[in-house]
C-alpha cells in the first residue's frame, strides 16, 4: 500500500501551498506518483498519462517533475540505465532505500530499510542528500540466465 504523502492535501491544494500554478499536468502527474508501489521513469509515467488521456508533451512533463522536485514534494532516483526515477515524498520525512534490478529496470521500494549514513565529511562540506540503492535482479530476472557478451564491434 501506498503511504501517504503530505498529509491529506489533495494535490491542488498542495501545489498551491508551494505558490505553483496548479496545472492539470502537474495534478495528474502527482495523482499518478501517490498511486504507483513504486518510482516511475518519465517515460512510465508519460504513459500512464496517454493511458488517462491527459494531454501533455514531453517537455511539460519534464518542468511538472522538476518542479515538484524543487519543491521537496517529489524525489528523482538514479536508475543504472540512467533514467531518472520520481517518487513522492512523504509528510512525514520517511527515508527508505531503492532495489534496482539491473537485467529490467524495474526499481522497487524497500519500505523497512530506513538507510541512517554517518559520513565525516571535510571541513566545509554539506551534504545534501544520500540515497541508497541496491542492484541485482528481480524474481523474474533472476530465474533466466545471463544473457551473451558481444564483442564490441557487433
Amino acid at each position: 500500500m501506498v503511504q501517504p504523502t503530505h498529509g491529506a492535501a489533495s494535490p491542488r491544494e498542495l501545489i498551491a501551498a508551494h505558490g505553483g500554478r496548479v496545472t492539470r499536468t502537474r495534478v495528474a502527474v502527482i495523482e499518478t506518483l501517490q498511486a504507483s508501489s513504486h518510482p516511475l521513469s518519465h517515460d512510465e509515467l508519460g504513459h500512464a498519462l496517454d493511458d488517462a488521456a491527459i494531454p501533455h508533451d514531453r517537455v511539460t512533463l519534464y518542468r511538472a517533475l522538476e518542479w515538484l522536485v524543487e519543491q521537496g514534494i517529489a524525489r528523482r532516483i538514479a536508475g543504472s540505465d540512467r533514467a531518472w526515477r520520481f517518487e513522492m515524498l512523504r509528510a512525514d520525512g520517511h527515508r527508505h532505500a531503492h532495489f534496482h534490478c539491473d537485467r529490467c529496470g524495474q526499481v522497487v521500494c524497500l519500505e523497512s530499510l530506513q538507510p541512517a549514513f554517518a559520513v565525516a565529511l571535510p571541513e566545509g562540506y554539506r551534504l545534501d542528500r544520500a540515497e541508497l540503492v541496491l542492484h541485482g535482479a528481480c524474481a523474474a530476472c533472476g530465474r533466466e540466465p545471463e544473457p551473451p557478451l558481444h564483442d564490441d564491434n557487433e
